[in-house]
């Protein structure tokens, strides 16, 4: 049987775009059709990886055969096994009658599991006795059954880093990943917007009864700009919005920004599975940044206000003004004294005092000094926390909403720093 022709599989299952990396991904789907080897697909969500599977099976010799698509992130962690390997009569709180699960019912077809990497160890290890085996055992049963079924799978997930951090298994993963299929993302096709853009804006003018919407060049030119997180299922939604809500056929640049968010929340692939260690970290990290950054300014500020008092720029009653306007700015009040201590204050109710003695070349030694001391993460993290829960009066889900952080992160932080009483 001849291979077939990449654009005649691209019309048949509606797939738009001549980038070739979308034209290699179909071309190994089509060779790696007749056999039946594992196929591993992956691309960010929203490229479009569940018309491959399609590709693979009808282009198999499993084409008459069932074909089922299970969405592993969707089931419940409890009845995943039931879903896949069926369960006998009365194994489990809710089993009134026997049970076929989908590889038995998908035998001599094609199983495509999406995003395979949401499954919980205790089914990926069922799934590679499947695949090596062939043999599988429904819950709640001793009895050893056969099954042949081609698996194709698919995720969104760095699948490398899941296996380093045991969240997939590695024999698990090489042995989805026979034949490994990467689709591109949509900013990388950015030859392939336009056309993606004409087809879901002619689409929606066929179903709604209307004119397709146009772009101009300078629009064209902003659409493939635009980072695309949500990648082609985002670009039909958006084109869907202009195509009902314009009421202009002709959609300049002007108009399109209008429905190009500028903060996305999926900018960066990430598991809908909850990894509290892993997003725990992040939190705290970012909490760490922003402190430190915000001393910073403050430091810089200081340092300019001290160099310019030396230098006569200003006078020491004039600081008291300026020290105002930068706390309205969102910087913490300074206290600047002649006194060898120089002190600073982080309370935001503490007025600004700067006195009038003389300031020597002590002082700007001082000041950067105290800017180049090694301060301790530790002691920052734990004063943010203090002074969060001083401001909230002691009410942590409000703390936790002002350092930006889950309840539960703090709740660990102050019990590891001793803070309850606070």
């Amino acid at each position: 049987m001849a291979k077939p022709d990449i654009l005649q599989v691209k019309q048949r299952f509606g797939i738009i775009g001549n980038n070739p990396e979308l034209n290699r991904a179909i071309d190994i789907a089509l060779q790696v059709a007749p056999t039946d080897m594992s196929v591993l697909i992956t691309g960010e969500s929203g490229v479009g990886k569940e018309s491959f599977p399609q590709i693979i099976h009808n282009y198999s010799h499993r084409k008459h055969g069932s074909y089922i698509a299970v969405n592993c992130g969707s089931i419940p962690e409890g009845t995943i096994d039931s879903e896949l390997f069926g369960h006998e009569k009365g194994s489990f709180t809710g089993a009134t009658g026997e049970r076929k699960g989908y590889f038995e019912v998908a035998n001599g077809g094609t199983l495509f599991l999406d995003e395979v990497g949401e499954l919980p160890l205790s089914t990926q290890a069922r799934l590679l006795r499947v695949l090596e085996t062939g043999e599988f055992i429904k819950v709640g049963s001793s009895k050893v059954e056969k099954t042949d079924v081609r698996v194709v799978a698919a995720t969104n997930l760095d699948m490398i880093s899941a296996t380093k951090h045991g969240r997939f298994r590695e024999d698990l993963y090489y042995r989805l990943n026979t034949v490994p299929i990467r689709i591109p993302c949509l900013r990388d096709r950015k030859e392939d917007i336009p056309l993606l853009f004409r087809k879901f804006a002619s689409d929606c003018a066929e179903k709604y009864n209307m004119p397709p919407i146009v772009l101009t060049e300078a629009a064209k030119q902003t659409l493939k700009d635009y980072y695309w997180p949500g990648n082609i299922r985002q670009l039909k939604n958006i084109t869907e919005q202009i195509s009902v809500i314009e009421q202009a056929r002709d959609i300049t640049s002007e108009i399109l920004k209008l429905y190009l968010p500028a903060n996305e929340v999926g900018l960066i692939p990430i598991s809908t599975k909850d990894h509290s260690d892993s997003k725990s970290f992040n939190n705290e990290r970012e909490i760490l940044y922003q402190v430190l950054f915000d001393m910073k300014k403050d430091m810089n500020d200081l340092k300019k206000i001290v160099h310019d008092i030396v230098a006569g720029n200003i006078q020491p009653s004039d600081i008291s003004s300026s020290i105002k306007h930068n706390s309205e700015s969102s910087l913490t009040p300074i206290i600047v004294s002649s006194d060898r201590n120089t002190s600073l204050s982080t309370k935001e109710d503490m007025p600004a005092i700067v006195s009038s003695s003389k300031v020597d070349d002590s002082d700007i030694v001082e000041a950067r000094d105290y800017e180049e001391e090694t301060l301790s993460l530790q002691d920052v993290e734990k004063d943010m926390i203090i002074r969060a829960l001083e401001r909230h009066n002691g009410k942590r889900k409000n703390a936790a909403q002002d350092l930006k952080i889950s309840e539960r992160t703090l709740y660990r932080k102050i019990k590891e720093y001793n803070l309850e009483n606070l």
